[in-house]
């Protein structure tokens, strides 16, 4: 079943100097379930697209349907988590303040909602970190949080704007597996925009390469199965990871020297 349905979606910006075309006619839809990776040069429209999934943007033409639903016009809005590069955590709230935030926000605050917060601090191996404050956390740390904090609300759709990229390398290998395995854990579906290829390849279901601006979906790559299933950390030492990392690496190269 298709939890996310884009169809011919464009979007233009217009400012006091001209019309912008950020993104032209794009259309895919995820499964549920699935983990779609985003590349492409910056200033394609990556994040742009991230924001008309969420509902933050309205497109100029096509639509955006998540559970069946259009996107932004349904009444109540669709359930998205949504994962920046920055953690953004309130710095005066404890952390179980923080995780908790999204439920209170959305009206679904509950003893019960609390304690599936709770639950996932434990399980992402930050229980006892609950009555801290975000200045005690690591870098990495903090990170978990905000990944907590997207998972309290139960989303059915996860956005994940490149949520490892201001992290040093080992915590970035270590959150990749962490957040791979419990997103796959929960059969949670997610769309990641990132630069790194090898990212994109090792927590992929699929691989969708946009153009320059204006971003058009140039090509879509399928991940082997034995790629797909495996840990991150896992698949980059696979013997296919090489030569999926070269392939894609041309093609991108082709796309920003031919556009």
């Amino acid at each position: 079943m298709s939890i996310l349905e884009l169809t011919d979606v464009t979007c233009s910006y217009i400012t006091e100097r001209e019309a912008m075309l950020a993104l032209e006619s794009i259309s895919f839809s995820v499964e549920e379930g699935e983990f779609i990776s985003l590349l492409g040069p910056s200033g394609c429209g990556k994040t742009t697209l991230l924001s008309l999934i969420a509902g933050l943007l309205v497109p100029t033409s096509g639509q955006i349907k998540i559970d069946g639903q259009l996107q932004p016009t349904s009444e109540k809005g669709a359930n998205i988590g949504y994962m920046l590069q920055q953690d953004y955590l309130f710095p005066w709230r404890t952390i179980e303040d923080n995780v908790t935030l999204g439920q209170k926000i959305r009206g679904d605050y509950s003893p019960q909602s609390l304690k599936r917060a709770l639950n996932w601090l434990e399980q992402i191996g930050l229980g006892d970190k609950k009555d801290h404050y975000p200045n005690q956390l690591s870098g990495g740390m903090r990170q978990r949080v905000a990944l907590v904090r997207m998972l309290a609300t139960d989303p059915s759709l996860l956005l994940l704007d490149e949520p490892f990229s201001a992290l040093d390398y080992q915590t970035k290998l270590k959150l990749e597996d962490l957040v791979f395995s419990t997103l796959k854990k929960a059969n949670k579906t997610a769309i990641l925009v990132t630069h790194d290829i090898g990212e994109a390849i090792a927590m992929s279901d699929r691989i969708i390469l946009l153009t320059p601006r204006p971003g058009r979906i140039h090509r879509t790559f399928t991940m082997p199965q034995e790629i797909a299933s495996a840990l991150p950390f896992e698949a980059r030492s696979h013997p296919s990871f090489n030569e999926l990392f070269q392939l894609i690496w041309k093609e991108m190269e082709h796309v920003e020297t031919n556009t």
